[in-house]
Formats: C-alpha cells, sequence, structure tokens
C-alpha cells in the first residue's frame, strides 16, 4: 500500500528528511547536555531511527531499514557533525528545526501506520505502533540523556497527541479504503498544523482534575 502512495526513491528521500531533523534535535540536546562527540553522534542516532526500529522490530521487519540501508545510519551521523562543528548556528535556526520536526512528526505517524498494517496487524494497533514510530526517538533521547521525556512532561507543548491524531486518521482512511497520496498528505499537514499550533499558542495536555499536587517543573 505505501509503496503505491510514493515511488521508493520519494519514500527514501522522505525518510531521510524526517530522519535528519530528528537527528539535530538530539545532537542539539546532547550539546546542552555537554557529551562529548561519542555522546552527540549516539544521541543523534537514537534519536533518528529509535521508533522506526521499534517498529520494525514489532511488527517482524527484520532486519531492520536501520540496518539495511546505509542511508539511515549515515544521516544521523551528518547531522551530528554538523552540530558538533556549528551548533551555535543551528541553535540560531531552532525554530526553523522545529518546523521540520513537526513535519517529520506527521510523515512517521502516517508512514508508521501504514506499514504497520501492512505488516497485519489492526487498525487500533498500527495507529498506536504509528505513534510509536513518531515519537519513539525522541522519548529514548531523553532517558538517555537522564531527563523526563518530553512525551509525559505537562510543561512542554503538545508533541504526541498531533502525531495521534496524524496516525488514527490514516488507520481511518484505510479503513474506508481512501488512503491515498492526497489523504495521507492531509494527515500529515494536519499532524505538522497542530503541532506548530500548539508551540505557538503553548497547547499542553490537561493534568488530572482536582489534583492536589503543587509540584511544579523547572526547565534546565
Amino acid at each position: 500500500m505505501l509503496q503505491d502512495l510514493f515511488t521508493p526513491s520519494v519514500q527514501h528521500a522522505l525518510d531521510l528528511a524526517g530522519i535528519f531533523v530528528f537527528a539535530i534535535s538530539g545532537a542539539l540536546l546532547a550539546v546542552r547536555k555537554n557529551f562529548d562527540v561519542f555522546g552527540i553522534a549516539v544521541l543523534a542516532e537514537v534519536t533518528a531511527l529509535g521508533g522506526g526500529l521499534f517498529r520494525d522490530l514489532v511488527i517482524g521487519a527484520v532486519p531492520p531499514a536501520a540496518f539495511t540501508d546505509l542511508g539511515y545510519f549515515l544521516t544521523p551521523l551528518v547531522a551530528a557533525a554538523l552540530v558538533f562543528f556549528l551548533h551555535p548556528q543551528v541553535e540560531r535556526i531552532q525554530t526553523g528545526v522545529n518546523v521540520f520536526d513537526a513535519a517529520g512528526l506527521g510523515l512517521f505517524g502516517v508512514t508508521g501506520t501504514t506499514k504497520a498494517y501492512e505488516y497485519g496487524l489492526g487498525l487500533t494497533a498500527s495507529a498506536a505502533l504509528g505513534l510509536a514510530t513518531a515519537v519513539g526517538g525522541g522519548v529514548l533521547r531523553d532517558m538517555i540523556a537522564n531527563e523526563v521525556p518530553s512525551l509525559v512532561r505537562w510543561d512542554r507543548d503538545l508533541y504526541a497527541v498531533p502525531a495521534m491524531v496524524g496516525a488514527c486518521m490514516a488507520a481511518l482512511f484505510i479503513q474506508y479504503d481512501m488512503l491515498n497520496v492526497l489523504t495521507s498528505a492531509i494527515a500529515v499537514v494536519t499532524t505538522f498544523a497542530i503541532r506548530l499550533l500548539a508551540l505557538r499558542f503553548h497547547w499542553r495536555a490537561p493534568r488530572a482534575w482536582n489534583r492536589r499536587s503543587t509540584a511544579v517543573e523547572i526547565d534546565e
């Protein structure tokens, strides 16, 4: 199904673009944490490939694409090198990186859902795995960097919710046999728009009703 939407070369280019921007975010966090060059490379690789690797292992697509396509492995290293030498300049274009990261979030959520369905998972499981594809690398990144994952922090703008919306839209399009280039693009753009609006207006998920805790999260 996925191969019917995009040619292999276009799909490969989209994957590499998403991998690159996710790797940039991982490498930037490594610099902020004062990691050495090896740590920067590791965090870039994990952030970029973690979600897709988890998805492929769950659905039995082995060996995972990250280990069979050299471009998947080398792209995060290019991003890590860029950040290593030019991180002040990269920091200054953080808004641009966030835009591309939002695009990658939408793309990986939709393609992850579609690939999971192709391997025989049900629609609900496929959408859940699409979400994991989109956000899994970020969770691993934060854990390695000894941070509470942004995915579950109340003081972070919505991240998982936009990816969940896109993955669920893809699952619904599959259910009604409507998945094509146009509807896939709609799901990706919807995820992208929600994420950008969340960044712009600082939308956050609600916390427990009538909670008693007064704990405050402090950014580093």
